[in-house]
C-alpha cells in the first residue's frame, strides 16, 4: 500500500516534486525512526502569496533585489520536505529519507536536532493570519499518508513553535489544531 502513496525514494506520487540542493543525509539508522511531523508557515514577502518566492527560496534562487526584507535571508539555506500553497497544491522539496533543514536550532521530548527525525510542512501564510480550507485539506491528506508511512509520527504532531520557543512562532495562534487533528483522525 506504501508504493501507491511513496516511491522507494521517499516522494509522495501526489505531489508536485521540485528538488531543493538544502538537504543532507539523516544521521544512519533514523530513516526507521521518524517520530516528529513539524507545521510550520511562510510566505515572501510576508502575507504576499501570489507569487513563487517561497519555491525559489528553497532553490536558493531568490532574487533578493525584489524587496527589501529579501535581504535578511541572503546567506540561510532552508528547505522543507513539503510546501502547501493556499490553493492546497502539495509541492515535494526533500525527500521524506532525507535531512530538510526546516527546524533550525530545536528539541522535542529531549531531544535536539529535530530536522534528524521529523518531517517538515511549511504552510504558505503567516503566523497571524488564517490558514485556507483547501490548506487543512490538503495537510490532514498528506498527514494520513505520512502515518502510514511512519506510524511513530502519531502523537508527535507539533508546531514549529512548540520544537523552538525562543526563536519561532509559527503556524501561530490562527492555526486550527482542533479542526486539523479531527480531520486526521477521523480517517
Amino acid at each position: 500500500m506504501l508504493d501507491k502513496y511513496f516511491d522507494n525514494k521517499g516522494w509522495c506520487s501526489f505531489a508536485k516534486k521540485i528538488e531543493s540542493p538544502n538537504y543532507n543525509n539523516r544521521p544512519s539508522g533514523v530513516r526507521g525512526e521518524i517520530s516528529l511531523l513539524v507545521i510550520h508557515c511562510i510566505s515572501l514577502p510576508e502575507g504576499s502569496y501570489d507569487n513563487d518566492n517561497v519555491e525559489t527560496f528553497f532553490l536558493n534562487q531568490l532574487d533578493y533585489t525584489q524587496d527589501e526584507c529579501f535581504q535578511s535571508l541572503r546567506t540561510l539555506k532552508v528547505s522543507s520536505h513539503f510546501y502547501i500553497k493556499r490553493n492546497g497544491e502539495i509541492i515535494q522539496f526533500v525527500s521524506t529519507d532525507k535531512r530538510a533543514w526546516h527546524a533550525g536550532i530545536s528539541a522535542y521530548k529531549g531531544r535536539e536536532n529535530c530536522n534528524d527525525f521529523s518531517i517538515g510542512i511549511e504552510l504558505q501564510g503567516t503566523d497571524h493570519s488564517a490558514f485556507s480550507e483547501d490548506q487543512y485539506n490538503s495537510l490532514a491528506d498528506l498527514t494520513n499518508t505520512l502515518l502510514l508511512r511512519y506510524p511513530k509520527i502519531k502523537g508527535n504532531i507539533q508546531g514549529h513553535q512548540d520544537i523552538a520557543p525562543e526563536r519561532k512562532k509559527d503556524p501561530g495562534k490562527l492555526f486550527d489544531w482542533s479542526h486539523y487533528l479531527t480531520m486526521i483522525q477521523s480517517n
